[in-house]
């Protein structure tokens, strides 16, 4: 399998931190990130990752380069012009090309996720993408979700003005050709704002109750040091 680890964001909200060190390395209890998240895909049985870079690039190459791992192939996509999260997609699609199926996850997200189960759940029913899902106490800040009685997704809005529940995308989503057929030609072009409403009535939520915060902002990751149980 493979995955598209989504970390090329500037991380203006985490600043100062994010002036000297890149917002995938900021260490949860003392292990950065991008380790937690290698260990969640050899976890998952991955065994290739597509990494996107953009601010401190030659940090995190040569972090990978000191960490490297026989059971992981990681590849690097630098970014001079951000691409956005969609136009990633687009711009490796060659990377994917044969696959079924493929992991998009946003690098910033701390979870314990059952991510075999959501695996599962998506190779039951075969739909263009699957997508995590989660409960927010801010709704207007994230991509909210309207599912039918069978989970299907029948709305998707991101940052909604006015929102009408608080189930929102989670950054952790099982994609498929399908998806990227759809992806404007457009830069940047971003998986919530522009993608994953076309898609309503060919998506499914997974529904996560388990730990997961969004480390965008200095009050969650603050938290996150208080409350992170490990993998």
């Amino acid at each position: 399998m493979k995955a598209f680890l989504l970390a090329a964001g500037n991380g203006t909200r985490l600043r100062p931190i994010t002036d000297k060190v890149p917002k995938c390395l900021v260490p949860i209890q003392g292990m950065p990130m991008l380790s937690i998240w290698m260990k969640v895909c050899k976890k998952l049985g991955i065994t290739e990752v597509l990494i996107n870079l953009h601010a401190h690039a030659d940090v995190v190459r040569t972090f990978l380069q000191q960490r490297l791992d026989p059971d992981l192939r990681v590849h690097v996509a630098e970014e001079k012009q951000l691409l956005g999260s969609a136009g990633t997609l687009r711009a490796n699609r060659k990377w994917v090309e044969g696959e079924d199926l493929f992991w998009i996850f946003y690098a910033d997200v701390l979870h314990r996720a059952d991510l075999p189960a959501m695996l599962h759940l998506h190779r039951e029913h075969g739909l263009a993408a699957t997508l995590g899902v989660y409960e927010v106490p801010d709704p207007s800040r994230c991509g909210i979700v309207t599912t039918n009685s069978r989970g299907v997704i029948e709305d998707f809005v991101e940052k909604p003005a006015h929102p009408t529940g608080n189930l929102a995308f989670s950054g952790l989503m099982i994609g498929t050709p399908q998806l990227l057929d759809i992806i404007p030609d457009s830069v940047p072009a971003d998986i919530g704002f522009h993608v994953l409403p076309k898609l309503t009535g060919q998506m499914l939520a997974f529904p996560i109750k388990d730990y997961l915060i969004d480390i965008g902002t200095l009050a969650n990751y603050q938290q996150a040091q208080a409350t992170w149980p490990g993998l």
